[in-house]
């Protein structure tokens, strides 16, 4: 049974990957800093935020603009102006969790509207 993936579908698929990468991080690497200092450091490092953002933002962009729907390319752009702006800490370090994680969540919910949006193949099983 072979299914065909088209590319658009993909990079929905590589974007929400991406996205729980960031939330992932996000949110799990603070507890771990508690029990390795290591990863405290490495949580912190504004590289990690950076890197994560300018990886996501050309996915995304590809992806959300393939099959263009005016409601996910604007919610994937709010998200992503959110990703960037938890990185670059505004408007404050105190809010640079808050906010890269509601833009991570955003970005990922705009993926989800768009792979929705195409017609899914289904296949029968084969006998």
């Amino acid at each position: 049974m072979m299914i065909h993936t088209p590319a658009g579908r993909v990079g929905d698929i590589a974007a929400i990957g991406l996205s729980s990468l960031c939330l992932f991080h996000c949110l799990a690497l603070p507890l771990a800093a508690g029990l390795l200092p290591l990863a405290g450091a490495w949580a912190e490092a504004p590289w990690v935020h950076w890197a994560f953002a300018l990886t996501a933002a050309p996915v995304s962009m590809w992806a959300l603009t393939r099959r263009p729907a005016a409601l996910p390319l604007a919610l994937g752009l709010g998200g992503l102006l959110l990703l960037f702006a938890g990185a670059a800490e505004f408007p404050s370090h105190e809010t640079e969790t808050a906010t890269t994680v509601a833009g991570g969540l955003i970005v990922a919910l705009a993926h989800v509207l768009n792979w929705r949006r195409i017609p899914h193949e289904c296949a029968a099983p084969e006998r």
